[in-house]
């Protein structure tokens, strides 16, 4: 397991997350509420890749293609799948729900979080 984070090589990203809805439309659909913003210090960013079908379009002209990053991030922040995540400047999705490590049974030290941040598209 990962020794404790923060992480002192690691990196600042961002937390998006939107507050709570101040009321509703005239078509009665919920109003987006305001954005906030939360730097989170210390976290680990790798690339994640994924491998195309062999004999595919893709594999013509490379064998890899990085599709986001892979975050580890201090022990017991808060994410939510509802969240994005700004790394690098880009703006991503969190796919999947954020896993937490736990504590380790060899060293009793909290393991991080990890999820998967998807670049936004289109």
């Amino acid at each position: 397991m990962p020794a404790p984070a923060p992480y002192p090589f690691g990196e600042t990203v961002v937390r998006l997350r939107r507050g709570p809805s101040p009321g509703r439309d005239e078509r009665g659909q919920p109003i987006p509420g305001p954005l906030e913003e939360t730097e989170i210090e210390g976290v680990v960013v790798t690339p994640r890749q994924e491998t195309p079908q062999v004999g595919g379009a893709e594999q013509q002209g490379r064998d890899t293609v990085v599709v986001g990053w892979t975050v580890y991030d201090p022990t017991g922040t808060d994410w939510r799948t509802t969240d994005q995540v700004r790394i690098r400047g880009v703006v991503c999705d969190i796919t999947g729900e954020p896993g937490d490590w736990g504590r380790s049974p060899f060293t009793g030290l909290r393991g991080p979080v990890q999820f998967a941040a998807d670049r936004v598209t289109g």
